[in-house]
């Protein structure tokens, strides 16, 4: 039975560790007719670990905007499509958004499979409340950044981010400008990877952490919101 009757099928991939990859997102791309990857290196690697031979076709944030014409000929010619970022779900702060939303306007069937994402395991083991909570992704690192942060202030829910090893610690000094030094926290990085690690504490104690620990690899902050800081 094919594994999805969708012509363009969203798969998400492991964010660290490739044996997470599902049966069914296995399945997807080897009935793919080609796989739109963010990094054809990437995804390559990852197909070599599955024994598959797929063409690779470039779809990534600088590009996005040029091909999607493109890729939409293929989908509206019956080619069926499987869309991978380099982890984790596509469109979750990487790029995909645009050819689904093309796609479905064009009336081609667009699936997304259940899959990794990093923000999730990072806010379950955060300790702090997961029932309500609100996704930023990243922050615009420049215009916009510090009036997107004020906007954050009295958010009640807790915050889940994305942030790059050489923004952290800046990003902790401003968070702690804006949220105060106590606002509890917790950071991880590396999810599923050998050098996996949760960091947690008042903003005050995960910035003095990183002073003392270089950041590397992505991470994952959340924070907690106005009303549970305590």
């Amino acid at each position: 039975m094919s594994a999805s009757k969708a012509a363009l099928v969203v798969v998400p991939t492991p964010i660290g560790n490739l044996g997470d990859i599902t049966d069914r997102a296995r399945q997807v791309i080897a009935e793919a007719d080609a796989v739109v990857a963010e990094d054809t290196r990437v995804t390559g690697r990852l197909l070599q670990h599955l024994g598959i031979g797929k063409p690779l076709l470039s779809f990534h944030i600088n590009n996005e905007h040029r091909t999607v014409e493109q890729l939409l000929e293929r989908l509206q010619r019956g080619e069926r499509l499987a869309l991978c970022s380099d982890a984790g779900t596509p469109a979750i702060s990487d790029p995909g958004y645009l050819l689904v939303r093309e796609a479905l306007r064009a009336g081609i069937a667009v699936e997304c499979l259940p899959g990794a994402t990093a923000f999730v395991p990072a806010l379950v083991v955060s300790g702090l409340p997961c029932e309500r909570f609100v996704f930023e992704g990243f922050l615009p690192q420049k215009k916009g950044r510090r009036t997107r942060l004020e906007s954050l202030r009295s958010e009640s829910r807790t915050m889940v981010l994305y942030e790059s090893p050489h923004r952290l610690r800046r990003a902790l000094d401003e968070f702690i400008g804006v949220l105060g030094e106590e606002r509890m926290a917790s950071i991880s990085r590396e999810i599923s990877k050998l050098h996996e690690e949760t960091v947690r504490g008042t903003l005050a104690e995960l910035r003095a952490h990183f002073m003392q620990h270089e950041p590397r690899g992505e991470f994952v902050v959340v924070i907690a919101g106005a009303a549970n800081e305590a």
